[in-house]
């Protein structure tokens, strides 16, 4: 492979070398050649300069996830434009925000997100380009614009993290901070041009965006994307008729799989929770349904799982059920990944080892536990905020290194466990150090947890659940069929449901409570009734359950 220095080379290089081969498909209906893709490239800059965008000026990308979704990116980049892709699933107000912020003249917008945005944003545009059949929706500038090669240095893109904690703020990535990143991902993830890949994630997203899509195009591969969003009705027949070699998720969506459709199988009744709990045969059952899942997935593809670590009893069922997988780590801020590892060469636990080309070491370590924050030397780190030089500042070290905000430890292998995030950490009674996301992970493999939220109250540490209520309505249904009972006497053998919860959340507090240490251990279950909220890239908003919410709860 090419070394590149900027995606401007990444399309010429590719355009050139795979030529009629597909890039980029949308399933049952349009394929994309690399020819294609160059061709539309240039006619969207043609529209772009004929609004009189030049170099350097910002353009908005704000779409579902589509064949032309790359091409608008490229189309943007390496004109020497600045692409701004935001996610899809910010509101109107924060969508009319960002673009404001960002200063963007130009808009590239799927059909349902333009509908999100106010007229003010839409007045304020030089040009608005439907991203579906790259026609113009609007344009309030008529003049003569102009392009450019970019150079390394040249800023690229600017990408608004979700905002787990604050407002959204935009990272600012060059084209070599960009390109720095599929150079070091040809020796980590080996793809070659018989790949092919069933995009699942919003291209908007940083993993998707510099895996899914940069490094395919890179590498020669193809990409698949749905016109609808990927429930299980519309993602199986999908993978069976795709067949991906490649399947880009993250931790989230595994974990998910796993909890609902292996742990819940498999604790469904004492017998088979007993069962389950026998080493020999958990490990056989997870060879079964590894043999199923693989099928589902198509047959052939390798799990490439991004972002952040994979719950531990997620990946020892991926290691027994012989399921190929990989696991990466890290952040928006390095475009994204810090390291990386893909089995059979992994640690359980463990994203793996640094990244080659760049290096990682611990600051802060605490002398007891050997634990201290990750912070990171790469070519990949980005050149700031966007307008904030304050928050810039706070995250970079007097030597320039990159923190990432994760506290964790290294092995003597070099290999990098990740134990949550230094902001989220709980100091203990006697100052030790509890993970939330630790003792969540456990509160998650419950059979009837959805998802979780640990928090600090007087000196005591709460559990916020909200209970995956399909599994407790298919458990019934089950013991109904099997016991051939009615559900008014499941109601009266039963008593009220309000009494059952009760059990129900002493039964997940002994349950975290045994497999935590003494520490860690939890005191309370309040259950949320609905889903905790969430950023647009699906992480919880933590801060808004810590507090007043869970005095309210426990009232």
């Amino acid at each position: 492979m090419k070394i590149l220095n900027t995606l401007y080379e990444l399309l010429q290089n590719s355009v050139e070398a795979f030529g009629d081969k597909i890039a980029f498909s949308m399933l049952g209906s349009e394929d994309v050649s690399y020819n294609e893709l160059g061709k539309r490239v240039k006619t969207v800059q043609d529209m772009l300069t004929s609004a009189g965008l030049q170099a350097g000026d910002k353009v908005a990308l704000l779409s579902s996830s589509m064949p032309n979704w790359g091409v608008c990116y490229f189309a943007v980049v390496t004109a020497g434009m600045v692409a701004v892709p935001i996610l899809p699933d910010f509101t109107g107000e924060e969508l009319d925000k960002l673009i404001k912020h960002s200063g963007s003249k130009a808009l590239l917008v799927s059909d349902r997100l333009f509908t999100k945005l106010s007229k003010e944003t839409i007045a304020s545009l030089n040009i608005i380009i439907r991203t579906k059949n790259l026609s113009i929706i609007s344009q309030k500038v008529t003049a003569e614009g102009s392009t450019s090669i970019p150079k390394p240095e040249d800023l690229a893109v600017i990408i608004y993290t979700s905002g787990t904690t604050s407002t959204p703020k935009g990272v600012m990535l060059t084209h070599y901070n960009l390109a720095s990143q599929i150079n070091m991902l040809y020796n980590l993830y080996p793809i070659g041009t018989d790949d092919a890949t069933l995009s699942v994630l919003p291209l908007s997203h940083t993993y998707e965006c510099s895996l899914g899509m940069l490094y395919i195009v890179a590498t020669g591969a193809s990409t698949t994307y749905l016109e609808k969003p990927p429930t299980p009705s519309i993602l199986l027949p999908a993978l069976r008729k795709v067949r991906p070699t490649c399947f880009f998720i993250v931790p989230l969506i595994i974990e998910k799989i796993y909890n609902s459709q292996i742990l819940g199988k498999f604790t469904a009744n004492k017998f088979m929770a007993t069962l389950y709990g026998v080493g020999f045969i958990r490990r056989f059952l997870h060879r079964l349904a590894g043999k199923k899942l693989n099928q589902a997935f198509g047959g052939r593809a390798r799990l490439f799982i991004g972002g952040s670590k994979l719950d531990e009893t997620v990946e020892q069922f991926l290691m027994e059920a012989k399921i190929p997988y990989a696991i990466g780590y890290g952040l928006t801020e390095t475009a994204p990944l810090v390291a990386g590892q893909i089995s059979p060469n992994v640690k359980l636990g463990s994203t793996g080892p640094a990244m080659g080309g760049l290096e990682v070491r611990l600051d802060n370590v605490n002398p007891e536990t050997g634990h201290g924050e990750i912070v990171v030397n790469t070519p990949c780190a980005m050149q700031g905020y966007y307008k904030n030089e304050a928050d810039t500042a706070k995250v970079f070290t007097e030597d320039g290194w990159f923190r990432t905000g994760d506290l964790g430890y290294i092995d003597e292998d070099g290999f990098i466990f990740i134990k949550g995030r230094l902001k989220n950490m709980i100091l203990g009674p006697s100052g030790e150090n509890i993970y939330p996301e630790e003792i969540e992970s456990v509160l998650n493999s419950h059979c009837f947890v959805s998802e979780s939220v640990v928090t600090e109250q007087d000196g005591k540490l709460i559990a916020l659940v909200h209970f995956d209520t399909e599994a407790i309505e298919r458990l019934k249904d089950e013991l109904i069929e099997k016991w051939e009972i009615t559900r008014d006497e499941w109601s009266q053998k039963l008593g009220e449901w309000e009494k059952r919860k009760e059990e129900l959340k002493q039964d997940v507090l002994n349950y975290v409570n045994s497999k935590v240490n003494r520490f860690s251990r939890i005191a309370k279950v309040v259950e949320e009734d609905n889903e905790f909220e969430k950023t647009p890239s699906k992480k919880i908003r933590r801060f808004l359950y810590t507090g007043k919410r869970v005095d309210e709860a426990q009232k």
